[in-house]
């Protein structure tokens, strides 16, 4: 048996829609990850260093990633999350409409972990959820909780 434990989810996602499917989806798997949301790019910048109204939020184990958010690109959270030491080794998920070879191959550049493409069918947006927490709880091994790399 493997020490299973539930892993610190932060969604960075300014549509509504998307929010609504995305923790559907974790809910229909019956997904026991902890899922948080922030609708903006410096939202999720003042989460991930806790800072203000974010000072006890855990860690995130996993950030799934919009592109297309207010106030701070999804890219340039992106970026700045992959060039703080602190921050960099937390895999981040690009989870959006966007199809754009260049926006892909950016990403990538950027050393996002995976890009994903948001299927517009609430089936298969399900489908694509499940094997992500799939991939991220029972495939890949992450850091433990308050490890220093």
């Amino acid at each position: 048996m493997t020490d299973w434990r539930p892993i610190e989810v932060l969604l960075v996602e300014d549509d509504q829609g998307d929010i609504l499917l995305t923790k559907e989806a974790f809910d229909l798997n019956k997904v026991r990850n902890r899922l948080h949301v922030v609708n903006d790019g410096e939202q999720a910048m003042a989460f991930l260093r806790r800072e203000g109204s974010f000072a006890t939020v855990p860690r995130p184990d996993l950030i799934l990633l919009d592109l297309n958010l207010p106030r701070m690109s999804g890219m340039e959270v992106l970026s700045e999350v992959k060039a703080d030491a602190a921050l960099r080794t937390i895999p981040v998920v690009i989870l959006t409409t966007s199809e754009a070879e260049e926006d892909i191959l950016h990403s990538y550049r950027l050393h996002a972990n995976a890009y994903v493409s948001k299927p517009v069918d609430f089936e298969q947006f399900i489908r694509v959820v499940r094997q992500i927490d799939d991939f991220f709880v029972t495939v890949v091994k992450l850091p433990v909780q308050g490890q220093r790399l």
